[in-house]
Order: structure tokens, then C-alpha cells, then sequence
């Protein structure tokens, strides 16, 4: 039997559900788990930890809003990565991580060989999170790393911070989608990450939603995406003070990149183009709903389907 997903959201978990939950996992049925939002005693959190450990099919485990509640379910999840290799993508957005329970996370998540996504956005993180974080992103393809990053909402950060986020950004040798909306950011942060752009073989998306940017970094981007080379395809400006007529500048040069892009694979054509096809992240935004549908391809080339709802 092909595995499969359980996704229960914002529900008080009773015994009986817990001990399916974790039956499921130690049978290897399970591809997807998602328990967002959901009420559950600190013990039976602990039972669907051991499940996680066992589990070798897991690819995606969202305790997104409050699962992850205090620093001993941390150590228990952070237990449980170090005993799983499977686990692709991690989302723990909302939750009370603060600096200290990354610090916990951290040696779990830094040596997992397969986690390539991360959500830590609204984890009350600060600059000495944001450092353990930089050391997911490492400057070549010596050792895996992170390819897609949610850091929204953590305005503890610091313009320290960020600047070292931008420098491993700049160095990455992997990261392609990179989530800092509603930060604090401003047009200071905005022109380093303009920079770290510039600098990637990889990014191909950057979310800057409501970071309290202005024309003065629109121009610095439209600067960028005019005359120099980048692997840059999506730039998301919404909800900042920036003019109407700039980001459709923006857009329509990225899109003018595309498809010269994809003008370039339908000329070379074959094996080749297509290998480029399965490797995009592709992401795809509902105007009317919190939800994001996310379309991830893993090292192995099979796709998982999964929606993260905030």
C-alpha cells in the first residue's frame, strides 16, 4: 500500500485517535502528517514522537500553531529527527520555539540527511536563532542543505541578523525559496538582500511582503533584475510602500527571464529540459485563503502535494 496522509486540524486529540495516528506511523503508512492547531497532553505528544522516529516513510510533519507548546516537546521532537531520516519538510510555524528551543532543534536538524524545507516563521526567533539557521545553508555541495526557508513574522531579529542571513544567502549552495514577509525589515535590510541575490547560483523566489520597504528598494531590485544575470524568478512586494508601476516593472523583466529560460531547454530539449522541469518549486498563491499550496519535488524526483495553512 502506497502511504498516504493524515491531516486533522484544530481538534482536541483523544487517546484512540493518537493511537491510530502512531499505528499508522510504525506501519510505514504514513507520507504526510499535519495535527495544525491540535490539542493533545504532553504525553501523548511523546507517543506520536516515537511514531515519527520509527516511521521511514515521512516526508512532511506540520505541528504548525502551538503543537510544539514548550521546551519539552522540543527535546522530544528533536529526539525523535535525530532517530528519522526520512522527514523532507518541517513546518513549525507558530510556535513558541524562541532562540533556546532552536538551540535544542539545531543538532537534529543540522545533520537529518534529507530535511531540505523548514518553516520557522512566528517562532519568536532572535539573532543567535537566525545564526544556528545560517549554518543550514552551507557554501557548497560538500554536505546537504536547506532549499526552501520560512522565516516570516520573527521581528526580534535584528539588522545584525539579517545580515548574516544575507551574507549565507549570498553563499548558498542550494536555497531557492526564502519567505521573510512581515518583518520589519526595511529599505537597510532589503538593499543586503539585493546583494544576496545578486550574488545566488540558486534563489529563485523571495517573499518581502509587508517588510516595510519603499521605492528606494523597489529601484534597487529593478536595478538588479535589469542588468545583471540571477537565477531570481519570483520577487513578491505586496503591502509595501512601493509604487504600482515598479514591482510590474519587476515582474515583467522576471518574466521576460523565464522565458528566455525556457526558450533555452525547449532548444536543447530531451533528457536534459525535462530534469530542469521536475526540479522547479512551484508555488502558488490564493488571494482569497490563508493556505499556500506548495508543489515539492525531492532528491528522488517523485513529487509531494502538500497545503501548509497558516
Amino acid at each position: 500500500m502506497l502511504p498516504g496522509s493524515i491531516q486533522i486540524t484544530g481538534e482536541a486529540l483523544s487517546g484512540g485517535e493518537i493511537k491510530d495516528i502512531c499505528d499508522s506511523l510504525k506501519e510505514n503508512s504514513v507520507r504526510l502528517l499535519s495535527v495544525r492547531a491540535c490539542q493533545l497532553s504532553d504525553r501523548d505528544f511523546w507517543r506520536v514522537c516515537g511514531g515519527v522516529a520509527e516511521c521511514h516513510a515521512l516526508a512532511q510533519l506540520n505541528l504548525n500553531l502551538g503543537v510544539v507548546s514548550n521546551i519539552s516537546r522540543v527535546k522530544q521532537l528533536a529526539e525523535a529527527l535525530t532517530t528519522n531520516k526520512s522527514v523532507q519538510t518541517l513546518f513549525l510555524h507558530g510556535s513558541p520555539l524562541t532562540d533556546a528551543g532552536l538551540a535544542c532543534l539545531n543538532p537534529a536538524l543540522s545533520t537529518h540527511p534529507s530535511l531540505v524545507s523548514l518553516d520557522f516563521g512566528d517562532c519568536m526567533l532572535g539573532d543567535k536563532g537566525l545564526q544556528l539557521i545560517c549554518g543550514m545553508l552551507p557554501p557548497d555541495g560538500a554536505k546537504s542543505g536547506l532549499k526552501e526557508l520560512t522565516l516570516s513574522a520573527n521581528p526580534a531579529v535584528t539588522s545584525k541578523g539579517w545580515a548574516r542571513l544575507a551574507i549565507a544567502v549570498a553563499h548558498s549552495s542550494q536555497l531557492r525559496v526564502l519567505n521573510l514577509d512581515y518583518n520589519p525589515l526595511g529599505d537597510q535590510i532589503a538593499g543586503m538582500l539585493a546583494v544576496a541575490v545578486a550574488s545566488s547560483r540558486t534563489l529563485e523566489v523571495l517573499d518581502l511582503e509587508g517588510t516595510g520597504l519603499t521605492n528606494q528598494s523597489a529601484q534597487i531590485f529593478l536595478d538588479m533584475v535589469e542588468n545583471y544575470p540571477t537565477c531570481l524568478r519570483m520577487l513578491i512586494l505586496a503591502e509595501n510602500n512601493i509604487s504600482t508601476e515598479l514591482q510590474q516593472q519587476i515582474s515583467d523583466l522576471l518574466s521576460e527571464g523565464e522565458e528566455e529560460e525556457d526558450k533555452e531547454g525547449e532548444v536543447l530539449g530531451g533528457a536534459g529540459s525535462r530534469e530542469r522541469e521536475r526540479e522547479k518549486t512551484i508555488w502558488v498563491a490564493q488571494n482569497n485563503s490563508s493556505s499556500h499550496m506548495v508543489l515539492m519535488t525531492s532528491g528522488l524526483g517523485d513529487s509531494l502535494l502538500a497545503e501548509t495553512e497558516m
